[in-house]
């Protein structure tokens, strides 16, 4: 089934507010605290300013993009961001990246849009973008996922992630596992 109503396209500089507010949805969600390593009050407390920045950051250059699915009132119902992770760089584990790659987080759907096709839609954006970059080539695109978070895992594994065999310690999980789309080469 798809959802055809919603555009999905990335944020633009100026929607700051509907960045912060679908991210407090999100985080204010009953499986966030297995799904996101923020919560509701962190995110409510952050400034504008912090939230013009990530927002600025989202929508343009290599570094990250956030796409969003609008539907056909306007609202915002899901959003998915792509992190570049470039090599030799660390990540926000401290661990070093050994090889160039996209990292896929704030994965988030609405309640009343999910498996509706929207989460595809913006993975289906996500995973493009990454692809069509300039300069140094992704060679994968990974995300972490909660090892009780098994709608999830089912839903990547459905659209091309693969488990890793990596786990990761996670505040929230102490052994959340990577996943990884190996991005096709021509």
């Amino acid at each position: 089934m798809s959802d055809i109503q919603h555009v999905i396209r990335p944020v633009r500089e100026d929607e700051w507010e509907k960045v912060r507010d679908l991210r407090i949805a999100s985080l204010h969600d009953p499986v966030a605290p297995i799904a996101f390593l923020d919560t509701a009050e962190l995110a409510e407390a952050r400034s504008d300013s912090f939230w013009q920045e990530r927002t600025a950051g989202a929508a343009s250059g290599r570094a990250v993009r956030q796409f969003v699915a609008v539907g056909p009132d306007g609202v915002w119902n899901g959003s998915v961001t792509v992190l570049v992770e470039e090599l030799g760089t660390t990540d926000f584990l401290d661990r070093e990246i050994e090889t160039t790659q996209g990292h896929v987080v704030g994965v988030y759907v609405r309640e009343g849009h999910r498996g509706t096709g929207v989460a595809e839609e913006l993975f289906r954006a996500g995973l493009e973008w990454a692809w069509s970059l300039e300069g140094p080539a992704l060679e994968r695109v990974r995300l972490y996922v909660h090892e009780r978070n098994e709608r999830a895992q089912a839903f990547y594994h459905r659209i091309g992630f693969q488990d890793s065999g990596v786990r990761v310690p996670l505040e929230s999980d102490p052994s959340a596992k990577e996943m990884e789309f190996v991005i096709p080469r021509p």
